[in-house]
């Protein structure tokens, strides 16, 4: 089996890697696998501690099998799709892939029901088709490639900056600046390992920002993402105090509107279709949360 680590993929040792990849595997087990050279990295042998980098071939040869994730019947709001690969609006509360703790309910089990296996493997069972991630509560536009050949393809455009991403979010604060550049690295925060956070030493992270709308304690953003790092968009935002709404993990202080986490859609996507080249340009609607949050703000300004 081989694993190609993809560009938003946080740094992280190999064994963790492997532990989060490989279901029902223990850590002990993959480190014994990698000192007996069943695992190497771009055909040479690692140890375990070895820093995973973007782009690495992680060939993995452990006689026993992986741990099956199962195909579950749940509805996909597929938004395009051709032979090659697929573009799915994930809902608000879905996992996009399965982890060590949650195995089912995710984008990825839903996958599988409907695709079988004309799904990539690159990444591993646990993700097949996945080629990016959106964080559990961020609703909106996710792409799937069915073969490793798309796979690879949209990965390169990717990196090339040749596929847009544009989200909407509501964030705490009123923003002054109509559009500005957020440019600061980010990395794994070492006090609360599951977050991220602004760091120096960390990977070169970039957003656009853009005002749509001012409320009285709130605006509505679109956000450019110029690389894809974990939480990037809100770590930015809460790292310039405008956190985004009802972010429990990097934001502060009680919003006024409840909803189910951060109030954040990707919801803009543009990227060539595999292999013309032709550009494919998708928008879809506020979902349910936006839109219930944006209606409160818009009452309390007739208000005033």
């Amino acid at each position: 089996m081989i694993i190609v680590v993809d560009d938003l993929t946080e740094e992280k040792r190999l064994d963790v890697y492997l532990a989060e990849c490989m279901q029902g595997f223990s850590r002990s087990k993959i480190q014994s696998s990698i000192k007996n050279g069943n695992v190497v990295v771009n055909d040479q042998k690692c140890k375990a501690s070895y820093i995973i980098k973007s782009g690495d071939r992680i060939n993995i040869n452990i006689l026993e099998q992986f741990i099956n994730i199962e195909p579950e019947n749940i509805p996909l709001d597929i938004v395009w799709e051709d032979e090659n690969m697929l573009v799915v609006n994930k809902p608000s509360g879905m996992l996009t892939h399965p982890t060590t703790i949650e195995k089912t309910n995710t984008l990825v089990n839903a996958l599988l029901f409907k695709y079988g296996d004309n799904l990539s493997d690159i990444n591993g069972e646990y993700r097949r088709g996945i080629v990016h991630r959106l964080d559990r509560n961020t609703s909106g536009l996710l792409m799937v490639a069915k073969n490793n050949k798309t796979h690879e393809y949209l990965v390169t455009n990717m990196k090339s900056g040749c596929i847009s991403k544009k989200y909407l979010a509501v964030v705490k604060g009123n923003i002054p600046e109509d559009e500005f550049v957020i440019n600061k690295p980010i990395g794994r925060n070492p006090a609360q390992p599951h977050k991220m956070c602004i760091d120096e030493n960390g990977k070169e992270s970039i957003t656009k920002v853009k005002v749509i709308e001012r409320f009285k304690d709130a605006t509505l953003l679109e956000l450019s993402l110029i690389t894809g790092r974990t939480h990037q968009i809100r770590v930015h935002m809460s790292s310039i105090g405008h956190p985004v709404y009802n972010d429990t993990l990097y934001g502060f202080g009680k919003m006024k509107i409840k909803t189910e986490e951060q109030v954040l859609e990707s919801y803009k996507l543009s990227f060539p279709k595999p292999f013309n080249g032709e550009i494919v340009e998708l928008e879809i609607k506020q979902d349910a949360k936006l839109s219930k949050v944006l209606k409160a703000l818009r009452s309390d300004l007739t208000k005033a």
